[in-house]
């Protein structure tokens, strides 16, 4: 008796709509997420005051922020790890979309995927501490060396975060960052069969290549930017800018001063009361 064929995984059958997601997702809202990010944080090597006002910008999203960042950053950074760590390691064949490519662009491509991760997790956990529980980052995340950005002091809290190590383990991460997303935006055209012959293939190796050295020009800024930062000086400014628009009815103390360095919450009504620990 023949023995009984066996029957393919969910995985096996859905290859292509899973194969296309993890490519959209890399690039749309990942990858864009990322361009913006490393923008934003560029603008510090401009001034203290550039970076704040980005800062102020992105948090005017009040209670929605945390829906934007879970639904357009986390999950889908989320996803396209381990969909990305599921094809590394088998669970579906990965020559289909590197036929094409160098061997050591494919190796980079996964090296580079693994350490871009593993950094993002580290970074999550450095500037923000995972969780806005106020329970977990006063007693887990800020204990262990984490949730070290406060918002509302954008770059001194950042500049005072950039001790030891941390320039060195952020250029690396951050170049793997890169690097994963210009090649894998070469990898994405060959999936989606928007070049496939060998001329539109070296074609698009030059676009991702220049594409990829402007994105490392700002990656680097973004980089410099919390070394050249005076905290003391870049707080002063931070300060002024808040009771600005404390002044002006922009923000509640009573719900913002938790986003400010080295100050506790204060009740309704404490107005700028709030005392440094």
């Amino acid at each position: 008796m023949a023995e009984p064929t066996p029957q393919p995984t969910f995985l096996q059958r859905h290859e292509f709509l899973l194969r296309r997601l993890h490519s959209l997702s890399g690039l749309i809202p990942v990858g864009a997420y990322m361009c913006v990010h490393l923008f934003v944080n560029a603008s510090l090597l401009n001034s203290p005051a550039s970076y704040q006002d980005a800062v102020y910008q992105i948090h005017s999203l009040g209670k929605l922020l945390p829906v934007v960042e879970w639904g357009f950053i986390f999950l889908p950074i989320l996803f396209h790890a381990i969909f990305g760590v599921v094809i590394m390691f088998g669970g579906l064949p990965n020559t289909a979309n590197y036929r094409y490519a160098a061997n050591y662009r494919y190796m980079l491509q996964r090296a580079t995927g693994v350490i871009a991760f593993l950094f993002i997790f580290y970074h999550v956990f450095h500037m923000h501490g995972w969780f806005h529980s106020e329970w977990w980052l006063e007693n887990v995340a800020r204990p262990l060396g984490g949730a070290r950005f406060a918002p509302y002091n954008a770059g001194s809290s950042l500049a005072e975060a950039y001790g030891g190590f941390i320039p060195v383990i952020y250029a690396v991460g951050v170049a793997a960052c890169v690097y994963h997303l210009a090649n894998g935006i070469w990898t994405m055209g060959i999936t989606w069969g928007v070049w496939t012959t060998p001329a539109g293939q070296r074609r698009a190796t030059v676009v991702c290549g220049v594409f990829g050295v402007l994105l490392l020009a700002v990656a680097a800024a973004s980089w410099m930017g919390p070394m050249r930062t005076n905290a003391k000086k870049a707080r002063e400014i931070e300060d002024k800018m808040y009771r600005a628009k404390v002044a002006a009815g922009e923000l509640d103390p009573a719900e913002a001063s938790h986003k400010r360095a080295g100050h506790e919450r204060v009740g309704k009504g404490d107005g700028e009361r709030a005392s440094t620990k």
